[in-house]
């Protein structure tokens, strides 16, 4: 693996680790009631999708090894230019979903050599 694209994933998980410790014992109530919140874990899905998106393009073999990188690159996009339109019930649906499995992923990744 490239040493670039390690600290891609590295920063991936980084953020990863963030949002879990933010959203901690909250549910979607506190998540909605929290504009820092919602912001802090917005900004951290953002850092993810970036990531992913420069890891596909410098390293497309470990990018390949990514379960649902296209969509976390959309998910980012929509994060980023769409703003506006944010829904927040399908934000928290990714941070109770897909979040345990992006970080089991991503610290398999990080152990291959």
């Amino acid at each position: 693996m490239h040493a670039d694209a390690q600290k891609l994933l590295w920063d991936a998980q980084q953020a990863v680790n963030r949002i879990e410790r933010y959203t901690a014992g909250k549910c979607f109530a506190d998540y909605l009631a929290d504009d820092m919140l919602r912001s802090a874990v917005e900004r951290q899905f953002e850092i993810v999708g970036e990531a992913f998106n420069q890891l596909r393009r410098l390293d497309p073999e470990t990018a390949s090894s990514i379960q649902e990188l296209p969509r976390i690159v959309a998910f980012r996009n929509v994060l980023i230019h769409g703003y506006a339109s944010v829904d927040d019930r399908l934000v928290w649906g990714v941070v109770e979903a897909n979040l345990a499995s992006l970080r089991a992923n991503l610290e398999s990744l990080l152990r291959s050599p």
